[in-house]
């Protein structure tokens, strides 16, 4: 089971959750990539640019934070935080 949390923040306060789950048989970069959509749509929002920051953040410690600078469009929040809380 591979299980990623995606959370909206807004001056220190969350906004938003859900947790995206997949069973699926993909590589670990397909489920992350999938997830991530699926919380895209969740929220409604457009998918974020994986920057430098983002990828280095996410291998070391399995969790990152969008910002801005990350969204074509403008958001009305701080960040978009995702993290993998499961993995087979």
């Amino acid at each position: 089971m591979f299980r990623l949390w995606a959370r909206i923040f807004k001056d220190n306060r969350m906004q938003r959750d859900t947790v995206i789950c997949n069973d699926a048989t993909d590589s670990r970069t397909h489920k992350i990539f999938g997830a991530l959509e699926d919380v895209c749509y969740q929220f409604d929002l457009s998918k974020p640019i994986w920057l430098d920051t983002n990828i280095a953040e996410f291998k070391r410690h399995d969790k990152t934070r969008f910002t801005a600078d990350s969204f074509i469009e403008e958001i009305d929040f701080d960040y978009l935080e995702v993290q993998v809380i499961e993995e087979d």
